[in-house]
């Protein structure tokens, strides 16, 4: 083997333990969240669309910052717009695939419309090609306002949730799986940016393109470890929050706070055409919801392969 043939195989395998470091830690994460949202009586919905949602963002979050941080605003950008666009066609399509995910009208009315609206905001705010201070200024307070409103709507009428993983935990477990999960997920999303960058360099592709692709991938693995749990475990609310939550959390909250900790100037391609295959998704997700209510089988195999679309038109692009 040669020198090169060794480093790029290192690289590859850096990438894969990033992969699984995120997975571990976002499973940690979401367990000790679940258990903790579990003790204070507040209904599944609302633990998907903030709790579990936003934990299992943490990975995002991290390597977005990381990302930005390196130098890579392909990269930071990219895995934001790509995680969103396979949170709604890869993700809800697998987990209605195993289990049609019903959808509650009420719900959807606020956090489907948070998540388009925090999508047409993200949009004209990518179109410009920075993302500056005081467009993250606006984006993370929309997410804090966005919280304040779900939290206050959904304790007029509670329905505490019954997880037999998670109920019966312990605080000090519960904390322990939290905070490990969190130190997984900033040593993974580490080991993924060094690593996908390094690998993206080498092979003369473009930042942007890995971020869309295997770190976005990469980095929506627990959202797709814990919707498929929901949905094989019936709890559909689970699976559909988790959705919405982590799409609102990525493009209001992530975005957000990486931008007013490093501005970004956004990637051409991004701007011109991922943002707004972002947004068609959005709007293909919110058209599946509210026919019949439910997310189908067929409708899940229909968003999957939109996906595998998208991804084959990335890579005859990039040749």
């Amino acid at each position: 083997m040669r020198p090169a043939d060794g480093i790029y195989l290192l690289l590859v395998l850096t990438l894969i333990l990033g992969l699984v470091l995120l997975v571990a830690g976002g499973e940690a994460l979401v367990r000790g969240a679940v258990a903790l949202a579990n003790r204070l009586g507040v209904s599944p919905l609302l633990i998907g669309l903030t709790v579990v949602g936003f934990g299992t963002s943490t990975p995002e979050l991290v390597t977005s910052l990381q990302a930005a941080f390196a130098g890579a605003p392909g990269l930071a950008v990219g895995n934001i717009v790509g995680s969103n666009i396979a949170n709604i066609l890869l993700i809800l399509g697998v987990a209605a695939m195993l289990s049609p995910v019903a959808v509650s009208r009420d719900a959807f009315r606020r956090d489907g419309g948070a998540l388009i609206l925090a999508t047409v905001a993200t949009t004209v705010i990518v179109v410009t090609g920075v993302l500056g201070r005081v467009g993250g200024a606006v984006l993370l307070g929309g997410l804090i306002a966005y919280i304040v409103v779900a939290y206050r709507m959904d304790r007029k009428t509670p329905t505490p949730p019954q997880d037999e993983l998670t109920i019966e935990m312990p605080l000090w477990r519960a904390s322990l799986y939290a905070v490990g999960g969190i130190a997984l997920t900033i040593l993974g999303a580490r080991f993924l940016v060094s690593s996908a960058t390094e690998i993206a360099t080498a092979a003369g592709v473009s930042d942007t393109l890995v971020g869309l692709t295997i770190v976005a991938v990469g980095t929506s693995l627990p959202e797709l470890v814990t919707a498929v749990m929901a949905a094989i475990r019936k709890q559909g609310d689970i699976a559909f929050g988790n959705v919405l939550g982590s799409n609102i959390y990525n493009v209001l909250g992530i975005l957000g706070v990486t931008a007013l900790a490093r501005p970004l100037e956004v990637p051409a391609e991004i701007a011109n055409f991922d943002i707004w295959v972002m947004g068609a998704a959005t709007l293909i997700l919110a058209a599946v919801a509210i026919t019949g209510w439910k997310v189908t089988r067929g409708e899940g195999a229909g968003l999957v392969a939109l996906y595998a679309a998208y991804i084959g038109w990335l890579a005859a692009t990039a040749l």
